[in-house]
């Protein structure tokens, strides 16, 4: 919390902004940060029916998984650091006003290529606006009172990820003026414009630091790199591995060497290098990779399961992930105050936990391939487990690092995990679709057994990992 306090320029001899634009302007930044987890999880529910209406195939069910979170993640850094730079609020009220710009383009798309370039652009924006809230509520909240403040993310971003899906699942059931999924985008421009309205009337003003710098070449050779690695993966799945789905991978990794190299010599980079050498903190950014691109992508595969093997509609497949959800912010809030007792140990279980209900999962489906109540369980010790280590991982990870390397350390694991969530959308379901010619049960096993093994290859790393989180740590 004292990085989000930190470089405010609100000074302590201002007076304190009255309570009610205090509660008004949380929840405009509340707003934000729904929107974004809304529209970073729609498409797992809408991507088939998308892809039916578009025939994009394959392909686009995998960029709609994405196509999003790549942008976010790669952007994510040099999106707070704009906002340093050029001022907080200036650079929200732009993010703000490109998501619902990009939102209505996803709307109104025409064809597959338009609508993942949509997704792309609605990533980049929301990577300008997400990073801006911490900082904004940090130059409006006495430092005394703040904490009132942040004890409503947690509830709200919780109810946001349950009820999230049921919304766009139901508005793509409804069929809206014969519009289909694309309620489900359109209805940011209700939103959204809403919140815009509200924060070009009550942000604070702030002028941003002009010594602060943006690393470009590092954002555009780690963009290109992810590009090239996710168009290899999404390629190849579709068409064989042969000429351009090698060859784009090989190109990725050139580029990916191209921003290791530009890391070391930035003068502000992306990452700092000192971090890369804390055994911990590299242990826990691999973990991390690893296990959100896994579980990212088990919940894509799901999602398709459910609609394509057992013949669920986007809402009833909405329905069936409720205990997911549900389990996820249970066991989120109850581990918060575990955290700094049991440190690496609260990872490992959390894994073991969602180890333990693929398991149950894929021998359920496996012996009847049933659907219904019967999946409940394994969903819920899914979501369990999944909450129990979401924000564990990356807490214990920063357990050792020096003070001053926590800004930077925070900002490129919440980058890395919605780089992940990238990698695994299109990793997972190449798998899916390269086993669901032998039948939807048959993808869906090969695929919990894909995610088993990297959760597996986790566990072997947690000892790796500090104890424990820094004291005062929270996610």
């Amino acid at each position: 919390m004292t990085q989000i306090l930190r470089n405010t320029n609100k000074s302590e001899g201002d007076p304190p902004l009255p309570a009610r634009t205090r509660w008004a302007i949380l929840a405009v930044v509340l707003a934000a940060d729904v929107l974004d987890l809304l529209d970073s999880t729609i498409t797992n529910i809408a991507a088939p029916t998308i892809a039916r209406d578009l025939g994009g195939g394959p392909a686009l069910v995998q960029w709609l998984g994405a196509s999003y979170a790549l942008a976010l993640g790669v952007l994510l850094v040099p999106g707070g650091r704009l906002g340093d730079r050029y001022g907080r609020r200036q650079v929200f009220l732009v993010g703000l006003t490109g998501f619902v710009v990009a939102s209505l383009a996803c709307g109104l798309a025409p064809g597959p290529v338009f609508l993942v370039v949509a997704r792309l652009v609605q990533g980049a924006f929301g990577a300008l606006l997400i990073p801006q809230g911490f900082g904004i509520l940090g130059a409006s909240w006495p430092r005394d009172q703040i904490g009132k403040a942040f004890s409503l993310f947690g509830p709200v971003m919780g109810l946001s990820a349950v009820g999230g899906p049921i919304l766009a699942g139901f508005l793509v059931d409804a069929d809206l003026g014969g519009l289909g999924w694309r309620p489900m985008f359109l209805i940011n421009l209700l939103l959204g414009g809403a919140a815009l309205l509200a924060a070009l009337r009550l942000l604070p003003h702030d002028t941003g630091d002009g010594t602060a710098r943006v690393d470009g070449p590092g954002s555009a050779l780690i963009a290109g790199a992810m590009l090239g690695l996710l168009g290899g993966i999404i390629y190849g799945s579709e068409h064989g591995w042969t000429g351009p789905a090698l060859a784009l991978p090989l190109l990725g990794l050139a580029l990916f060497a191209g921003f290791c190299h530009r890391q070391r010599t930035a003068p502000e980079p992306l990452i700092r290098p000192s971090l890369l050498h804390n055994r911990g903190f590299t242990a826990g950014l691999l973990l991390g990779v690893v296990a959100f691109a896994a579980v990212a992508g088990l919940l894509y595969v799901i999602s398709l399961y459910f609609q394509q093997g057992l013949g669920r509609s986007p809402a009833g497949t909405a329905l069936g992930l409720v205990p997911l959800s549900a389990g996820i912010v249970v066991a989120s809030i109850a581990c918060y105050r575990l955290i700094h007792r049991h440190g690496r140990r609260l990872a490992a279980t959390g894994l073991l936990i969602i180890l333990t209900g693929c398991g149950y999962l894929a021998a359920l489906v496996a012996n009847s391939g049933t659907g219904g109540w019967a999946l409940v369980p394994p969903l819920l010790l899914i979501g369990l487990g999944m909450g129990t280590c979401f924000g564990t991982i990356y807490d214990v990870t920063i357990g050792d690092i020096e003070p001053s390397e926590a800004g930077s350390a925070s900002g490129s694991l919440n980058a890395v995990q919605q780089l992940a969530n990238a990698i695994g959308a299109a990793a997972v379901t190449t798998v899916y679709f390269a086993a669901v010619g032998d039948g939807t049960t048959h993808a869906l096993l090969v695929s919990l057994g894909a995610v088993g093994a990297a959760v597996a290859l986790c566990l072997c790393l947690v000892r790796l990992l500090p104890r424990a989180a820094p004291a005062g740590h929270g996610h």
